[in-house]
């Protein structure tokens, strides 16, 4: 399904506690509020996003944790800095429009 229109430029705020996962190499992520419902618009649950922690923006795409029910923001170590599992990051975060539609074409 393409997604377009106003709902790809609305920007999403909010306030999370980043968690690491177990092991060696363990992933870090910002969970996303539940109320927060954006579309899973790629394979295995992934959608496209820019996003922002703490003022530092990057593309990258947040994926869906159907076994506990949420959806993750992988945030890597270049962006979160020295925070790490417990402390709390400022997001902001809209989905992703050109890697949702694909790359605009001028009109001649």
């Amino acid at each position: 399904m393409k997604w377009g229109g106003p709902a790809l430029a609305e920007v999403h705020g909010f306030t999370a506690t980043l968690f690491t996962t177990e092991g060696k190499g363990g992933w870090t992520f910002a969970p996303l509020p539940a109320e927060l419902e954006l579309p899973v618009t790629g394979a295995w649950g992934m959608t496209p996003v820019v996003a922002s922690v703490d003022g530092l923006t990057w593309n990258t795409t947040i994926w869906r944790d159907t076994k506990n029910q949420r959806t993750l923001l992988p945030v890597p170590k270049k962006i979160r800095r020295n925070k790490g599992h417990g402390d709390s990051v400022q997001v902001t975060l809209r989905l992703d429009d050109e890697r949702i539609t694909g790359p605009r074409h001028p009109v001649e």
